[in-house]
């Protein structure tokens, strides 16, 4: 996570930055539903790699969007991803940019 200071003076850029790849957006929008497990993902998301997942969950947690809840299991443990409560305040922003999409893509079909 980076540190106040070393934010982008836009906010708005601070925001892309934050969730700006094609893949977080995709991330986003499946943990609004539910927690995930990393399998889970790699399975449901069409032409993600493993490093890609992987890197984007560690940037994600990283900025303090996801969280991390690792549970112990007798043969081996599993790892649950889901939004934090900073997470959940982007939700709102993603069904903008969902509305806005959509108007874009009608105002073209015209």
């Amino acid at each position: 996570m980076l540190k106040k200071s070393e934010l982008p003076y836009c906010p708005v850029t601070t925001t892309i930055n934050i969730i700006g790849s094609k893949w977080k957006i995709i991330l986003m929008q499946r943990f609004e539903s539910r927690p995930w497990r990393f399998n889970e993902l790699l399975r449901d998301i069409r032409g993600i790699s493993r490093r890609v997942l992987s890197d984007s969950l560690k940037s994600m947690e990283m900025d303090g969007i996801l969280t991390r809840t690792v549970y112990p299991d007798d043969h081996f443990q599993h790892v649950e991803y889901s939004l934090s409560e900073l997470g959940k305040t982007l939700v709102p922003v993603l069904r903008e940019m969902e509305k806005w999409g959509l108007f874009y893509k009608d105002y073209y079909n015209h």
